[in-house]
Order: C-alpha cells, then structure tokens, then sequence
C-alpha cells in the first residue's frame, strides 16, 4: 500500500476541511446569510476557494493515486505535496484579492501535470515491460 500518498491523500482532506470551516467564518463575518453565496467580495473569494478547491479534487487525486501506483509512491506525494503547497498559496492570495491568486493557481496546476506525466510513464513502462 503506497504509504506517502496515503497520508498526502489524509492531509488533503484535512486541507479540504480546512478550507470549509472558512466559509462559514466568512459568511458570519461579512454578513452573508445562507443560502446565498454571493454578496460581500470578501466573502465571494473566500467561497470560490473552497469551491475551487472541490472543483480540482477529482481531477487531482486520480492522479496523485494513479501516479503512486504505477511509477512511484514518494514521487506521487512529492507532487501532492505540492499541491498542497500551491492550493494553501492560492488561498492565501485570492482571500486577499483576486488578481492575487494566480501564483498559488499555478503551482497547483503544475503539481497536476507532474502527476498526469507521472502517471503516463509508469503505464507506459508497464505495457513495455
């Protein structure tokens, strides 16, 4: 069982459940009353992160597990890391403003091609093998 990806997979979820609890601070904060999801743009970006956040999971962990078990566990959660890494950065920079949040963005979808590249290898070295 691939052990690094599997705790990069627990510390995404923690991320993810992180990234929750923020909205609902920011609704309460800015004065948002459910079931809105727009108003103060405070509020806006804070919820985008989340949903963004959830809107890339299924794009990303198929990967970081395809990755894991077809070329390399440390290598697939090195790179999940860096997801991690890169959605933490997007956070930080789109709750302060918008045009902020592209360098986090980009270290995300960076990690997310690493993993897609990974992943391509390993099946190709296990058809040729």
């Amino acid at each position: 069982m691939p052990l690094y990806t599997s705790t990069v997979t627990v510390l995404v979820v923690l991320f993810y459940f992180f990234l929750a609890t923020r909205v609902p601070v920011a609704r309460q904060k800015f004065g948002v009353e459910l079931p809105a999801t727009t108003g103060h743009p405070d509020f806006e970006r804070v919820f985008r992160v989340q949903q963004n956040t959830l809107e890339w999971m299924p794009i990303f962990l198929p990967l970081l597990w395809l990755c894991a078990l077809h070329l390399s566990d440390l290598w697939a959660a090195l790179f999940g890391l860096l997801w991690i890494i890169g959605r933490a950065l997007y956070y930080v920079g789109y709750a302060k403003a918008t045009e902020k949040r592209g360098p986090g963005f980009l270290v995300q979808a960076v990690a997310c091609v690493l993993l897609l590249i990974g992943t391509l290898s390993g099946l190709f070295m296990d058809f040729t093998a």
